[in-house]
């Protein structure tokens, strides 16, 4: 694939590691960026245990003010933890294989909310390509069932996909040779994909991680 593609493991106790990595560790720095980024501007707000190796940057504008109009208006939130990876490395060579595996967390309270959802005839928005993932990672590798725990999803989402639990997606504006515009093609018919290119660069939208949003609903 690409030399430079390495794993790194860590030993020592959890207590010791997490302060060290918080201490030394830097954000994703992007290209177009200027100055470096600091830690608070790459988290969300309901952020919880540091999984993501790259910010989850379509839940970025969900302040928490947003996320309370939200929910007075009747729609339920439910939250999952996912390890979102790198969405661009600069060498082709990973970049094709991208995305990579990810790691999930599925607490009962969430699969409970879907479940809910589905037998009301509701929709299931995910927030994320990230979620998309291991929402419908987990649903195939238990046949079509979503089961609370842990897992790792690999799974490559394209054009001609059919999601089992995922109904809806909002997400940020990609470029149409990243892996996560493929993703997006599984919630566009053809003619709608093309119209999707052509409002995005009519319009003007930013995209990249601090870029504009797209909500997409099935």
């Amino acid at each position: 694939m690409s030399g430079r593609l390495v794993s790194i493991r860590f030993e020592g106790p959890a207590e010791r590691f997490w302060p060290a990595l918080y201490l030394r560790g830097r954000p994703v720095q992007y290209a177009y960026e200027p100055l470096p980024l600091p830690l608070a501007r790459v988290q969300t707000p309901y952020a919880a245990r540091p999984w993501a190796s790259e910010m989850p940057s379509a839940g970025r504008p969900l302040r928490v003010e947003l996320l309370g109009r939200i929910r007075s208006r009747g729609v339920g939130i439910a939250s999952l933890t996912h390890a979102a990876g790198l969405s661009s490395t600069g060498d082709p060579a990973l970049d094709a294989a991208l995305p990579l595996p990810e790691r999930y967390e599925l607490p009962a309270t969430t699969v409970a909310a879907v479940a809910d959802t589905r037998r009301r005839g509701g929709r299931v928005v995910a927030v994320g390509t990230t979620v998309v993932r291991a929402l419908e990672g987990a649903a195939l590798s238990r046949a079509g069932e979503l089961l609370p725990g842990p897992g790792v999803t690999d799974l490559r989402i394209g054009r001609g996909f059919v999601p089992r639990v995922v109904t809806g997606l909002l997400s940020g504006v990609h470029g149409r040779d990243s892996s996560h515009f493929e993703l997006l093609s599984a919630f566009l018919p053809g003619s709608l994909e093309l119209l999707y290119g052509l409002h995005i660069v009519a319009g003007g939208y930013r995209g990249h991680e601090f870029g504009d949003s797209t909500l997409i609903l099935g």
